[in-house]
């Protein structure tokens, strides 16, 4: 992705699409397990939902922002709560966290779920195990500070892993989340096509990727909501997607 206006390289915008369209494409050689996978390899006993919504039966899609929060997160928030929808967050620190903490614990009082996206958005696959390490621990301690909970969850920056990056995150104590809707709104500030490249691609079980810092996005989120509920569908976290299910540690999940 690209931040336009917190000093990334102009490439990053190229270098994002490249990465995006890699995961997507399935081109990326990342084992995956699916959320109704997740579902069915639940121990046995589990609770049968997480929330009240039990995706076995209910039609569910999972909506996801990136490297948040930033000065577009209130106006977002509001537009969630009016709506009733509980959105999963990927925060990055530097620039975001430190900046908005207070937005951060927000986000976790209001139900939503609140996940790293590192610190830096550094490539994971293209630096060291310690400077790794370090990228996942400093958000997830940040969060943890503000909302009491460190996270369970994490997204690789431009959806960059491997094995390795795998490893460590167990460590962690980290399950990694791709997606399969994007509407690359790092690209246009166009709301309507961002709202249409979401709605062409969503589908039962589908994880959305979208990135509130960006000027057209958060205008396009009360029509996204509104017109995937009139196709039946409920809106829930990525953990209440993979319930009874439960994210673990060193897996990646992609519906």
């Amino acid at each position: 992705m690209r931040e336009r206006h917190r000093g990334f390289r102009p490439a990053a915008l190229v270098s994002a699409a490249v990465g995006m369209a890699l995961v997507l494409s399935g081109c990326a050689q990342v084992d995956t397990t699916s959320p109704s996978t997740a579902r069915k390899e639940a121990a046995q006993g589990a609770p049968a939902s997480l929330g009240g919504v039990d995706c076995r039966k209910a039609k569910c899609i999972a909506l996801t922002f990136d490297a948040g929060p930033s000065e577009n997160s209130p106006k977002l928030l509001d537009i969630l709560k009016e709506k009733k929808v509980h959105a999963t967050f990927f925060l990055l620190g530097k620039r975001h966290i430190e900046k908005y903490p207070q937005l951060v614990k927000r986000m976790s009082d209001e139900g939503h779920e609140v996940a790293s996206h590192t610190w830096d958005h550094k490539i994971l696959t293209d630096i060291s195990d310690d400077q790794v390490r370090d990228e996942l621990r400093r958000p997830n301690d940040a969060i943890k500070r503000i909302t009491g909970r460190k996270p369970t969850l994490m997204r690789p920056p431009q959806g960059r892993t491997d094995a390795n990056i795998h490893k460590i995150c167990k460590e962690l104590g980290l399950a990694e989340v791709l997606w399969s809707v994007t509407a690359k709104d790092y690209a246009t500030t166009d709301s309507a096509l961002i709202t249409k490249r979401v709605l062409d691609q969503a589908d039962r079980d589908g994880i959305i990727l979208l990135h509130d810092l960006y000027a057209g996005t958060v205008p396009a989120v009360p029509g996204i909501i509104d017109a995937l509920k009139k196709r039946g569908y409920t809106f829930v976290t990525v953990p209440q997607l993979l319930a009874p299910g439960r994210a673990e540690p060193g897996k990646v999940y992609r519906p």
